[in-house]
């Protein structure tokens, strides 16, 4: 990845890799989840805290059966069935999860299941030789394969189902002479005195990440899947290619999304909205038959009310709008409230900010903020009340006041005129000093 970031924390919508697959491991209710890691442990320590895994350290990378065996003290006392997963395959689901234990579990015993896959390129991944019950005869690394075993289309993924009472035994078991030196995983299928079965699953499940390129295709695989499922709920997609969701994006029905939208983490939409072209939304909450955009940025905390309007270039950040409110033109609102029936006027911005402090503005039900006011936080203006257009408010304005808070326009007939005659004529004598 060449990154100071672990790899199995870059991200796929929003979410670090890691995550997304304990996320599905979740959904099984596991007892308990063990982490392996070798170098870039503090990065992954934190990066879990909280899901109930805990961490086993690799301190040599000898091959992945050497990695499962640093489980061992983590699952001591464990009698059930363990799930081996990889954190830079981090689409499988939760259903996967479930048919490689219901598949352990089925009556044959099988010592070990694991999960194969037929992509489009088989290239140099390890192959599975099975029969039509699923069983596998052999399964080899393609650095050991033959070119007869290298034309097989069924490859390992690594992933694998087996008992924990069978796993570290077989472990215990395997070598490393083969082209790497390593202990191999797959070798505990080929140990003597039981068979194993295969499952197959679809190469997007169990794609891998080694770097930024496969790290992107992963994404656009993600991407392309929610996008779907997303239109299957009763989303409108103008352009669908061109719309870019988060892991925890939640999309009411009949919502339309113009093209070029990006939804960071935390986005939650009712029903009934739209979402104008190239508008940035995250951590916002969006009320039913609202308007945002076109060139809307929701930063997190803003709560957008029913049938309220954010126009373009309009930026909410930790702020409340409430039912109908709108604010249409080119305006900052930040760390405020703003009544139902408000309309702030373009250009407006809350002054939330000294240098060291946040502050918040109130603006009451039904008032009208004129376009260019700046409100200098904290603000407090009233329902109904009327600040006039390029006003600075430092004091709280009354309900149904009139705020004016400018000079006196002075008009001095005939000066404009007056004013390019001299400077013409300054002009033509050469100086312009």
């Amino acid at each position: 990845m060449k990154s100071a970031l672990h790899k199995v924390l870059h991200p796929i919508a929003g979410r670090p890799m890691l995550l997304h697959l304990l996320a599905s491991v979740s959904e099984l209710a596991p007892e308990r989840q063990v982490v392996v890691v070798g170098a870039g442990r503090d990065q992954v320590e934190k990066a879990v805290a909280g899901t109930g895994a805990v961490i086993a350290v690799q301190d040599r990378q000898l091959g992945t059966g050497h990695a499962v065996a640093q489980a061992h003290d983590a699952l001591a006392g464990f009698a059930g069935d363990v799930l081996i997963l990889y954190g830079d395959v981090p689409l499988v689901g939760a259903g996967t999860m479930r048919a490689m234990l219901d598949r352990l579990n089925r009556g044959d015993e099988p010592r070990a299941v694991v999960l194969g896959f037929r992509p489009d390129d088989a290239a140099a991944y390890g192959r599975i030789i099975a029969d039509g019950q699923g069983i596998i005869a052999k399964m080899v690394e393609y650095k050991d394969a033959s070119e007869a075993e290298r034309a097989v289309t069924l490859c390992n993924s690594g992933l694998m189902a087996v008992r924990s009472t069978d796993l570290f035994v077989l472990l215990d078991q395997i070598g490393n002479n083969n082209a790497a030196g390593e202990y191999y995983l797959p070798d505990i299928v080929m140990l003597p005195g039981g068979t194993s079965a295969v499952i197959e699953t679809e190469a997007w499940e169990v794609a891998g990440v080694n770097s930024r390129i496969e790290l992107a295709s992963v994404e656009a695989q993600w991407q392309a899947r929610r996008r779907t499922e997303a239109m299957r709920e009763g989303v409108t997609l103008i352009a669908p290619e061109t719309v870019f969701f988060s892991h925890d994006t939640v999309l009411g029905r009949d919502v339309v999304v113009e093209p070029n939208v990006v939804f960071g983490p935390g986005v939650r939409i009712a029903d009934d909205v739209t979402i104008h072209a190239f508008s940035h939304l995250e951590g916002a909450t969006i009320a039913s038959g609202a308007a945002i955009g076109p060139y809307a940025r929701l930063r997190p905390g803003a709560d957008i009310g029913p049938r309220a309007k954010v126009g373009n270039f309009v930026e909410i950040k930790k702020a409340t709008l409430g039912e109908g409110a709108k604010a249409n033109h080119l305006s900052y609102i930040g760390d405020a409230s703003v009544g139902a029936g408000a309309n702030i006027g373009a250009g407006t911005i809350t002054c939330n900010y000294d240098g060291y402090f946040k502050y918040r503005t109130e603006i009451g039900a039904g008032a009208f903020i004129g376009s260019n006011s700046a409100l200098v936080a904290p603000a407090s203006i009233g329902a109904g009340a009327i600040v006039a257009a390029g006003s600075v408010v430092t004091k709280p304005v009354e309900a149904d006041a009139l705020c004016l808070v400018r000079p006196e326009q002075v008009g001095k007939p005939g000066w404009a005129a007056a004013f390019r005659a001299r400077m013409m004529a300054r002009k033509a004598k050469g100086n312009d000093k």
